[in-house]
């Protein structure tokens, strides 16, 4: 580990007539005393959207892994892998330097940065197209993954962009809106994979559906957010230097990231069987899904913790403590769901023939408990500026799954790839906890974890009870892990203010 100097924060920003601290405006929800509420009912929203978009997969993902078969799959899943490394590797963290940037400026340096920034997004995404589509002819991947690479590839640059644009809505925490862009974007998705499944298409047009998805989603947001984040990018913008300088530690750290959840999937393209590779891209379908609700959740606090760190270093201490709680509640509660529900949901997702993926979707379902617990230990390691440290934890991650990958593939193929992903994820969060706990700016409580562990024991215990038809095993086990936790005092208080007002901001 690196010792706490060598990742000092950047020196605070002096207050200007172009930050929010020194302006005050009268509109600014993430320095009012109802931020907080917001912030719940944001991440609320955030989650009840992302469900919504799941909800809508589950339409069109058993008709695909069908259409396609799980071999078919396995090619179609290892092109996304590539194109989402890149777009990863590329990404630079951008989106959240830009909300931070955008939470803690104003006027026409707030403007000016965004620009720029949104310039950048433009190049780097461009050139993330050409680095996936590299890789596949490298690779020797046949015609069809290399165009699928490119046709994809175009897609992940337009949602890149819209990406950027968002900043402004979840800077005013107008979270209902973004969520309803998101849905809009998978209902567009899920519209064109049905058509052409009916349609009987080849493989190569599903690499298409991600372009009219991500110039819908442009689209709408730029009507949103238009007079308050510029639409043209600046292309070249000399005072940005100095923050990429600074920010190069994090933006490693995001790639690395990107990388080392879906190296695996490149791996076994590499080195194991079609059909095994296709196991684990059935259950990878699933838990990429999910992996996505921790970071929408955590990042509607985002804003205010950024703020905090900035102003008022008691209130970041209290609210990163209290998120960091939640996570680990929801995480596991989650994990409940998964392993509980796995038969029914590979069922759904492929069949009888997918069943050898069932023990995959179990063993990598446990990785969420750490998933939930990056993204809240690494949304307060950027908001504090700790950059070294998200690189040192990302580092490990990926590491740690590149050697166990190797090791473990060969020997028990897709639960191999399972088991090695859930321990990056693990090194992963508990790397990022033990260096926001070595800043000094929060404490770990652990008044929690004996009441969760007890209460998520208690809610696996369905699994003893034989023939049970998986979806009432899994409300059964969420229903006593839920009550285990209110009779213990621990259910979140939170979940009750997040739903006490619904209108869409």
């Amino acid at each position: 580990m690196t010792s706490a100097p060598s990742m000092r924060p950047m020196s605070t920003p002096v207050p200007s007539q172009d930050t929010v601290a020194a302006t005050g405006p009268a509109d600014d929800p993430v320095g009012s005393h109802a931020a907080g509420p917001m912030a719940l009912r944001g991440s609320a929203l955030r989650s009840t959207g992302y469900a919504v978009t799941i909800g809508l997969s589950l339409i069109s993902a058993p008709l695909l892994i069908r259409h396609l078969g799980i071999a078919g799959f396995g090619r179609y899943t290892t092109v996304l892998a590539i194109v989402a490394i890149v777009s990863g590797l590329t990404d630079a963290g951008l989106v959240s330097i830009a909300l931070r940037e955008w939470t803690t400026r104003a006027g026409k340096n707030r403007a000016r940065l965004m620009r720029s920034l949104l310039g950048i997004r433009c190049e780097l995404s461009l050139g993330g197209v050409a680095i996936g589509v590299a890789f596949a002819l490298l690779a020797g991947y046949d015609r069809t993954l290399v165009l699928g690479t490119l046709i994809a590839g175009v897609g992940i640059v337009l949602q890149a962009v819209a990406n950027v644009l968002t900043v402004p809505l979840q800077g005013e925490l107008r979270f209902g809106w973004a969520s309803l862009i998101d849905v809009a974007r998978q209902a567009v998705a899920v519209a064109l994979i049905v058509a052409l499944v009916i349609a009987g298409a080849s493989l190569l047009p599903f690499f298409a559906v991600s372009i009219p998805a991500g110039l819908v989603t442009l689209v709408f947001t730029a009507v949103l957010v238009r007079g308050k984040m510029p639409l043209s990018p600046r292309f070249r913008g000399a005072e940005l230097w100095p923050l990429v300088r600074d920010v190069l530690p994090y933006s490693a750290a995001i790639a690395l990231n990107a990388l080392y959840f879906r190296v695996t999937i490149i791996v076994m393209s590499l080195t194991a069987t079609a059909q095994q590779t296709g196991y684990f891209a059935t259950s990878f379908k699933v838990i990429e899904v999910l992996i996505g609700i921790p970071g929408l959740a955590i990042q509607a606090a985002f804003p205010i913790l950024s703020r905090a760190a900035l102003e008022d270093r008691q209130r970041f201490a209290s609210a990163t403590e209290r998120i960091l709680e939640l996570a680990l509640i929801a995480g596991t509660g989650l994990v409940l769901v998964v392993v509980l529900s796995a038969p029914f949901v590979i069922a759904v997702l492929a069949g009888a023939s997918g069943a050898p993926a069932v023990p995959v979707l179990q063993i990598q379902g446990l990785a969420l408990v750490a998933t939930f617990l990056a993204a809240a230990s690494g949304y307060s390691l950027l908001s504090l500026r700790r950059h070294h440290a998200l690189l040192i934890a990302n580092s490990a991650a990926l590491v740690a799954n590149i050697a166990l990958t190797l090791v473990l593939v060969p020997i028990d193929q897709a639960r191999g790839a399972a088991i090695a992903a859930v321990i990056a994820e693990s090194c992963l969060a508990l790397g990022q906890l033990i260096l926001l706990l070595s800043s000094g700016a929060v404490r770990m409580r652990l008044a929690s974890l004996p009441a969760v562990a007890v209460a998520g024991l208690a809610g696996a215990a369905p699994l003893l009870v034989a023939g049970m038809e998986p979806v009432l095993r899994a409300l059964l086990g969420l229903a006593i892990y839920l009550s285990v936790l209110a009779l213990l005092g621990r259910l979140p208080p939170e979940v009750a203010h997040a739903l006490g007002r619904r209108q869409l901001r």
